[in-house]
């Protein structure tokens, strides 16, 4: 709609219709500007959640589980012919290895030339084998109804080419062997390694393709064995004066993982273990930097100054500043929106009270189940609970005893529980002194994001789920009648002044009039 005002007044109505307007905005501004603390609110709450998480996902990542505090240095006096690896659990002990011979692989070779072709087969056949391992347990499949069979069953499809019935056998992880062909002959080498493995022929399909891919026994009776051209080894060696072997070249003692890569020659091997003292102290002393750094954060935004004389700038008022005059005023108008917030400083106490609190769960140490004791202690008052560490002590206290310096951490009392129906739940003890600081600060952690989940929502959110998104939408509303309600009067000043226009325009028809008469 095109308003054109003043051509018989002469007045600049547009200009005097925007500066009224101006004026019946102002409650529109507010309203306008209360929305947008609103949304810098629900977005500086979110940042403080998202803060919270990474540090709750950074203790799960790192703190939880033993594998990740209490590892294990292993050294080998013979590397190139024993490594290990050990887990948390594994005692601080030297072994001693001599290694004999390692464990191969069983090989097949076809003892004749390959007549396989894609004419062997006229319609899609089933061929069935058996697998054994190198250490001699059966190789099983899951039936779709579940239940498990030795017999092993391939489809080959009428036309197939030898490629595509090599890589068939090869890609049977329940068969377990690598298949290919070479110079006229088929050679397949079992994947694992011991003395106890076989190949079974176990029908006369099978009996056919391996006889056309030139495995031709002398008793080809269904079902046999195929005849291996070399027999896999089990790998000997005698570990603190026992002489054993075993099928694989890697295992398992005591929690204690070998792997031979050679032979020793009569020499002997030691390995040696030994608690992994570097590891946890970083990972405390990382524990430590990062949990200063989110109560350095927290602190700084519930005790940051509120400026309520910097408002939210409007669109006009954007226009007459430049763009480092805006970011200034912005920074100021967004300044201590969470000053003194309940749920973030109630938090901040309650992780100073569970860092302080002694341990007393299982594993608990009365030497080491404290921060204190093992070289952690608070800051001076102004830095608002920071910890600092005392790394020479922190380091005297794993040397001493690393279990219960983990327990500390996290380390938590089993409850076992027993249902009316006989069923059993075991879970955390809920008495706060039984649970590692790290589970501690974690329960916090999470109530405190679901108290601000409340409050300010996450992405996923919609407006109605929060109580700041409610207010919101309360605020949408009434600016939306107050925009209606405006356009109303701004039509009745236009009506105003166009009644004005037509009563001048008519006075001066009426004066031109009485002009001419009188002339």
């Amino acid at each position: 709609m095109v308003r054109i005002g003043g051509l018989a007044s002469g007045m600049d109505i547009d200009t005097l219709v925007s500066d009224l307007m101006k004026a019946e905005r102002i409650p529109l501004n507010k309203l306008t500007q209360k929305k947008q603390l609103l949304e810098w609110q629900r977005d500086d709450y979110r940042s403080m959640n998202t803060l919270l998480t990474d540090f709750d996902k950074y203790i799960f990542d790192n703190m939880a589980l033993q594998k990740d505090l209490l590892k294990k240095t292993v050294t080998s006096s013979m590397p190139s012919a024993v490594t290990a690896t050990a887990n948390s659990n594994a005692g601080n002990v030297n072994t001693s290895i001599v290694v004999s011979k390692l464990a191969t692989s069983t090989n097949w070779i076809s003892n004749s030339a390959i007549s396989y072709d894609q004419n062997t087969f006229a319609s899609d056949t089933v061929i069935q084998l058996k697998a054994t391992n190198g250490d001699g347990t059966q190789s099983m499949v899951t039936n779709s109804d579940g239940t498990k069979t030795d017999v092993i069953e391939l489809t080959i499809k009428a036309g197939s080419t030898l490629e595509d019935v090599l890589k068939q056998l090869s890609s049977k992880k329940e068969l377990g062997i690598n298949v290919f062909s070479e110079n006229g002959k088929v050679v397949m080498t079992k994947n694992d390694t011991g003395n106890g493995s076989s190949i079974t022929i176990a029908n006369e399909a099978a009996n056919t393709l391996f006889g056309k891919l030139g495995f031709q026994e002398t008793n080809n009776t269904v079902p046999y064995n195929l005849t291996a051209t070399t027999t896999g080894d089990n790998a000997e060696f005698t570990i603190n004066g026992l002489a054993t072997d075993r099928p694989s070249n890697t295992f398992t003692i005591n929690d204690v993982t070998y792997k031979l890569n050679d032979v020793t020659n009569g020499k002997t091997a030691t390995i040696s273990v030994l608690n992994d003292t570097d590891n946890m102290v970083d990972k405390i002393v990382q524990f430590v930097s990062k949990y200063n750094e989110l109560i350095e954060k927290i602190n700084g935004e519930v005790s940051e100054a509120r400026y309520r004389s910097y408002q939210p700038l409007s669109d006009e008022e954007k226009e007459s500043m430049t763009e480092k005059q805006i970011e200034l005023w912005e920074e100021k108008a967004k300044s201590g929106l969470l000053k003194n917030d309940s749920v973030l400083s109630s938090s901040l106490n309650k992780m100073r009270t569970a860092l302080y609190t002694p341990y007393t769960g299982t594993g608990a140490n009365t030497d080491y189940n404290q921060l204190a004791e093992i070289g952690i202690k608070t800051s001076n008052y102004r830095d608002n609970g920071k910890l600092i560490i005392d790394e020479t002590k922190l380091r005297e206290a794993i040397t001493n005893d690393p279990n219960a310096v983990f327990q500390m951490f996290s380390g938590a009392t089993r409850i076992t529980t027993t249902a009316a129906d006989g069923t059993t739940t075991t879970k955390d003890s809920t008495v706060q002194s039984e649970l590692g600081l790290t589970k501690r600060l974690r329960n916090i952690i999470n109530d405190t994001v679901a108290g601000i989940e409340k409050k300010a929502g996450k992405l996923t959110s919609t407006n109605q789920q929060f109580s700041i998104g409610r207010n919101i939408v309360d605020i949408d509303s009434q600016i939306s009648r107050f925009q209606d309600r405006l356009t109303q009067i701004e039509n009745r000043y236009w009506n105003q002044f166009t009644a004005m226009e037509k009563a001048i325009q008519k006075a001066n028809s009426q004066s031109t009039y009485l002009m001419q008469q009188f002339a």
